[in-house]
């Protein structure tokens, strides 16, 4: 039996961009591949640029950012912020929430969801698009 992730190839990677809006250039197909072959994950751009380089895929830093960022604006992705400065993208773009390992620098999804209510009045001519919740865990300090 042959698995989803095992499928995903330059094709479906084009087929992807194309449906998306986007121009499947080599370093977009490159860097989709790589993103989405593995399945649901969070990956930052440093890493992810780790990555290319380890398959030999010629891509800059700031390349792979704004690769990550035209993902994201196309519905692909997800960003996650964590800080002011450490963002990561989740090819799980399905409402969920996700707990940070402050020590690892790791994010993870939040088994079994989460349910949050009482959400606050917005003005009229406004909508919540999207709640954010990301619980920051460390080792219990004795």
């Amino acid at each position: 039996m042959t698995s989803q992730l095992q499928k995903f190839d330059k094709r479906s990677a084009r087929d992807m961009l194309v449906g998306a809006g986007l121009r499947p250039t080599r370093q977009r197909l490159s860097l989709a591949e790589l993103l989405f072959a593995k399945g649901d994950r969070h990956v930052s751009a440093e890493r992810l640029h780790e990555e290319a380089e380890k398959v030999n895929v010629s891509v800059s830093l700031a390349t792979v950012y704004n690769t990550l960022h035209q993902f994201t604006e196309a519905g692909l992705l997800r960003e996650v912020a964590v800080e002011g400065t450490k963002t990561y993208f989740d090819t799980n773009v399905s409402d969920h929430y996700h707990f940070y390992m402050e020590e690892e620098g790791k994010v993870v999804d939040i088994p079994g969801g989460l349910h949050v209510s009482e959400l606050p009045e917005v003005p009229d001519d406004m909508e919540i698009t999207r709640v954010d919740v990301v619980v920051r865990l460390r080792q219990k300090q004795n």
